[in-house]
């Protein structure tokens, strides 16, 4: 059995032992984890992370983009945003909503700091002429 973390920027979002498999998808596809897969990193993409528990209940959460690491049995996921959820429908939505929501205030937020940038860049050309 494996022991599953999955770590947010500022607390431990879950952590839970006793799990026989996870599916998570990558930029490459989705990729299951059994206990005897080799050790291995993987980069994640939002979307739905699944696992199954010892006694066969299966779990659903979505993930932002973020980085999977297994190590003998231990799989730590860090991502920036997770959400829990039974729902598949609402998960699929939330990840719609939440996450790509959140990179337009990124892309957003960037533009707003460019422009900052390059308005201080010709206040300096502006003072050095003067």
């Amino acid at each position: 059995m494996m022991e599953l973390f999955i770590l947010l920027p500022f607390k431990v979002f879950l952590k839970i032992s006793g799990i026989q498999r996870i599916v998570v998808d990558t930029n490459m596809g989705s990729y299951g984890f059994l206990p005897q897969r080799l050790d291995c990193i993987a980069a994640l993409i939002p979307g739905i992370l699944t696992y199954e528990t010892q006694q066969g209940s299966i779990h659903y959460i979505a993930v932002d983009e973020g980085i999977l690491t297994k190590t003998e049995n231990k799989v730590q996921i860090s991502v920036r945003n997770a959400i829990a959820g039974a729902d598949l429908g609402k998960l699929r939505e939330a990840i719609e909503t939440e996450f790509k929501n959140l990179d337009e205030k990124e892309r957003e937020t960037r533009k707003s700091v460019a422009k900052l940038e390059t308005e201080f860049i010709q206040g300096i050309k502006k003072l050095r002429q003067t």
